[in-house]
């Protein structure tokens, strides 16, 4: 005992300013360090993608690539809290952040065996790790720590502290928290789970990579089992209970990432980060939409078809109920491209709009006559002569026919008598197509062959415009979804008949095999595309209720091997098409107000008995109907007269009517004439050196065999279709008549000598 009482005041005092240092460092000094930014607010949760029923399409990764669950304490089972507390830190609701008794048996231990023996790190100390960013291990980071741990515990519950750190675990295989740590090794929720699974859960964090049980099961069954017997030293513990979860056998259900819709993450940039996300998606349909595309291309792989893409549109609402991106989102040739997004060339697809501007702005009707005849058409290239398909020109045909069959020379001829491209690309860009430019003249009256790139998606909602008879409103994917229905596109009377034309398999059955791709157990609007050499299929096609759309082909542009849009994309739109209407009875349209059924003659679209010999069904305008058939368009024979427009055609060797159609040169054409070449102000060169000679020029007109030309000042010398016009140095004036009207041009042509 000291007597001094001087030392004994000394001592007193320094024990008192250790017991204040200890004191300031224990409940003052924790409030200099700052908690981590982590710790602010909850911890973020993986995106959940869901479909318009609420069910899970897929859990998306974080940032750092990490899934994540985080759930609250009360849905965590006991056993799995009394399991982390066994295996991490048994004192943890005893020790206020730092456990002094297993620091000071670490330090035991270490100045022992001169190495780390045992961890003294409690569950708040770990917390507060894992909330930090990395920094280097050594004394002063776990001060740092240490006083932090001390912190958080003075300011927030245990229950706060152990929910935040159950969710903030890395139990491996980049799942965070103990609710995805569950769901992926065992397909189950937290409540489910047997003491068994909760111990192996509570052991993983302590080592995720050495642990993990789908490559190192053995290990991952050692360390369940040390937490078994820990959590068996405790005093409440159940000896049975230990006993049955030390002996069932490890059964891990590891959850596989669905490939199903796998080009939807890549949509979710401009929604801002939400929790769970619903789309309009249906997962059964979406699922089996999939399979069909796989079914299908895989086998025309012979025909070098390797993907395609689907759309379907609910019409009513225009929400996206599948989307397939491609065949294969795991081929390396472009399988990550979405097909409905990106941009390819529609074919013929677009020939329906072309019709649409030609009813509502040139007064035609289904029953109109279209001159399928050799056309040839001025270019900024030069002189183009289109073809049909099947490199046939059929003379007169219906719009119905024309349509139906998807014949190129009436499209082009329809476009060139709206005045060009422009119409329909206005009304394209109109329908929400975004990659046809501001120009049109650019694409020529080549649009209405689909000679312009466009996306499937786009294309298929303008087909919906189509469905809901001319409203028009943008596709949606997300819920809820708030939009605003534009006017009316166009009228309703046209939209129902380019449906009924387009539903019409008798119509379109001289060009489609009747019982191919295209005829369904209901009556459905459809349309094929094939782009030039091949490079794209298109089928797309429309019901009251759904609109489906299909595009196949290759991403890196290679072409299939003679694969059309009814043999590539057909088979696709049959299946995706009966599919959605699986458990929806289809409809159709009633017919508008204003419409009526007549009998045609096809040959020349006039009115006539429904028991004639040449008598077809059609709808036509109430208010504007065809003239009636008289003796005067038959000759004797009966067969239908032509105007000299059909002239050329009817005298070369594309004709096989001439048993029902035979031509009158008296009648009048039904179009103005048009000098195609040569151009106005044309100036030619004479080249003696050209040995089929430069010297001969043939004229084209749009009524070939009909125009009459002439000039003072060179020789023509008559010829079928057109005449040869000899050319020699000077400038000279040709005259263009049209005998049946009287019409002339007058051209003036300038020709030189090399």
């Amino acid at each position: 005992m000291i007597s001094n009482p001087k030392w004994r005041r000394r001592i007193i005092r320094l024990f008192c300013a250790g017991l204040l240092a200890v004191a300031l460092g224990w409940f003052v000094l924790p409030f200099a360090m700052p908690l981590p930014e982590r710790l602010a607010g909850d911890p973020v949760a993986s995106p959940v993608l869901l479909d318009r029923h609420g069910a899970v399409i897929r859990h998306v990764t974080l940032a750092d690539s990490s899934r994540a669950a985080p759930v609250p304490l009360d849905d965590v089972p006991a056993d799995l809290i009394a399991c982390t507390l066994a295996a991490e830190d048994k004192r943890f609701y005893q020790h206020g952040g730092v456990d002094l008794l297993a620091t000071l048996r670490a330090a035991r231990d270490f100045l022992l065996h001169r190495r780390v023996v045992s961890g003294a790190s409690t569950i708040t100390q770990q917390l507060v790790k894992i909330s930090s960013p990395p920094a280097r291990r050594g004394p002063f980071t776990k001060i740092r720590e240490a006083l932090v741990a001390r912190r958080l515990e003075m300011t927030w519950s245990k229950k706060q502290i152990l929910t935040a750190y159950l969710n903030r675990l890395d139990y491996g295989n980049l799942r965070i928290g103990s609710a995805e740590a569950a769901r992926f090794y065992f397909q189950k929720p937290l409540a489910d789970l047997s003491l068994a699974e909760c111990a192996l859960l509570a052991g993983l964090p302590q080592a995720p990579s050495r642990l993990n049980p789908l490559r190192h099961p053995q290990r991952a069954v050692v360390r369940r089992n040390t937490v078994l017997g820990r959590l068996g030293n405790a005093a409440e513990s159940d000896p049975v209970r230990i006993r049955a979860a030390l002996a069932e056998s490890l059964v891990l259900r590891p959850l596989q990432d669905k490939q199903t819709a796998p080009w939807l993450e890549r949509q979710l940039q401009d929604l801002g980060f939400k929790s769970r996300i619903q789309t309009t998606l249906d997962l059964p349909l979406q699922t089996d939409v999939e399979n069909i595309v796989r079914e299908e291309t895989a086998k025309l792989k012979d025909a070098n078809l390797r993907h395609a893409a689907v759309v379907i549109i609910h019409n009513p609402t225009g929400q996206i109920l599948a989307l397939v991106s491609s065949a294969d989102w795991n081929d390396p040739r472009g399988g990550q491209l979405n097909g409905a997004l990106t941009p390819r060339s529609p074919g013929s697809t677009l020939k329906p709009f072309t019709y649409l501007l030609a009813m509502e702005r040139n007064h035609r009707t289904p029953a109109s006559i279209l001159a399928d005849i050799p056309s040839p058409f001025r270019t900024p290239q030069g002189l183009d002569l289109p073809e049909n398909y099947d490199r046939q020109y059929r003379g007169p045909v219906t719009l119905r026919a024309a349509l139906a069959c998807s014949l190129n020379v009436p499209a082009l001829r329809e476009m060139n008598q709206l005045g060009g491209p422009q119409a329909l690309h206005h009304l394209l860009v109109d329908l929400g197509i975004t990659t046809l430019g501001a120009d049109p003249l650019r694409y020529g009256l080549g649009l209405t062959l689909g000679n312009a790139p466009v996306r499937l998606l786009e294309l298929t909602n303008a087909y919906a415009t189509l469905a809901r008879q001319g409203r028009h409103q943008p596709p949606v994917l997300f819920l809820p979804s708030t939009f605003d229905v534009s006017s009316s596109m166009f009228d309703v009377r046209s939209a129902y008949l380019i449906a009924d034309i387009l539903s019409d398999s008798q119509a379109r059955a001289p060009s489609f095999q009747p019982g191919g791709p295209l005829d369904l157990p209901f009556r459905c609007a459809v349309k094929t595309g094939t782009s030039s050499d091949f490079h794209d299929n298109w089928c797309i096609g429309y019901t009251p209720e759904f609109t489906v759309g299909v595009w196949a082909g290759n991403f890196e542009h290679q072409p299939m091997k003679g694969l059309s849009g009814i043999a590539g994309a057909g088979p696709v739109f049959h299946r995706a098409m009966l599919r959605v209407h699986r458990d929806v009875k289809p409809t159709w349209y009633e017919k508008p107000a204003g419409l009526r059924e007549v009998s045609i003659d096809p040959r020349n679209g006039k009115l006539v008995p429904a028991d004639a010999k040449y008598s077809r069904r059609d709808i036509v305008p109430a208010d504007d109907p065809p003239a009636v058939a008289t003796a005067a368009d038959y000759d004797p024979e009966g067969r239908a007269l032509l105007d000299p427009t059909y002239a050329g055609w009817f005298a070369g060797g594309y004709n096989s009517r001439r048993g029902e159609l035979a031509l009158d040169a008296s009648q009048a054409v039904a179009e103005p004439l048009r000098v195609i070449s040569p151009a106005p102000d044309a100036t030619y060169l004479l080249d003696p050196e050209i040995p089929s000679g430069s010297d001969r020029l043939r004229p084209v007109t749009n009524l070939p065999g009909v125009a009459r030309w002439h000039s003072d000042t060179l020789r023509i010398e008559p010829g079928i279709p057109e005449p040869v016009i000899h050319l020699t140095a000077g400038t000279h004036i040709l005259t263009v008549t049209d005998p049946s009207t009287g019409a002339t041009q007058r051209l003036t042509l300038r020709v030189k000598s090399l």
